[in-house]
């Protein structure tokens, strides 16, 4: 026997969800107006279907999945590409948006993007056999990385990874190495810029965009530079 699970995910209204489906690469395969919405999108073997329910808010969605793939630095790009083609830019903020690549502390290395109804999809490839949480690291620096990570990523708790990083970024009696320190200033002013907080996005940017590194310590951040520079290149152009 041959066994597949389908994710059932809900919506205020399809068409919008089917659209952003579309820019990702994926087909519509049926939809339907009445006697209640629903539709089906397939990209190759991954398939998700959608209902719509009209009193349903987005905002407070906690729906979604996770998709696997093995490549999935590969897929980022695509989906990203779709997405700046369908809505002019790469949508980082809001509904529906894209996040950064970060490799995971359960081993996997992945990015998480939410539709316009909501539903968070996690889209990753697995880096390492254990698949369980690493334990939280006993250096400052390295464990407010660790679990502000998990706190904006997993858990979703915006102002209780921004706590975590402001903490450890407050400590003056400990050496702060220059790859946490670029880590935890992207993190933080990410963080900030997607609670609404600009000015204070862009000091921490502008902080870690100062930040001298060697060959070697770019190597090690380059998910982290490369979002910087996402990051500041949408401040300058407003968007």
């Amino acid at each position: 026997m041959t066994e597949k699970t389908i994710p059932l995910l809900p919506c205020r209204t399809i068409q919008p969800v089917v659209d952003f489906y579309t820019a990702l690469g994926f087909e519509t395969t049926y939809l339907q107006k009445s006697p209640y919405p629903y539709a089906v999108v397939e990209r190759g073997p991954v398939q998700l279907q959608f209902f719509g329910m009209k009193q349903y808010d987005p905002t407070e969605s906690y729906s979604g999945c996770y998709l696997l793939t093995d490549d999935v630095d590969a897929l980022h790009e695509t989906f990203r590409a779709g997405l700046r083609t369908a809505y002019g830019r790469t949508p980082s903020r809001g509904l529906p948006r894209i996040g950064p690549l970060k490799d995971m502390s359960y081993g996997m290395r992945q990015f998480l993007m939410t539709d316009p109804g909501g539903n968070t999809i996690r889209v990753g490839q697995r880096i390492s056999d254990d698949s369980g949480h690493r334990p939280a690291p006993e250096e400052t620096y390295a464990r407010a990385l660790h679990l502000a990570d998990l706190f904006a990523d997993s858990k979703q708790d915006l102002p209780g990874a921004a706590r975590i990083i402001d903490h450890a970024l407050a400590k003056e009696d400990e050496r702060l190495p220059a790859v946490q320190h670029l880590r935890l200033l992207v993190l933080r002013g990410d963080i900030a810029g997607r609670l609404g907080d600009e000015p204070l996005a862009g000091r921490l940017l502008e902080r870690a965009a100062a930040l001298r590194l060697d060959a070697e310590e770019r190597e090690s951040a380059r998910d982290a530079l490369a979002r910087l520079a996402e990051l500041r290149d949408r401040g300058m152009s407003g968007g």
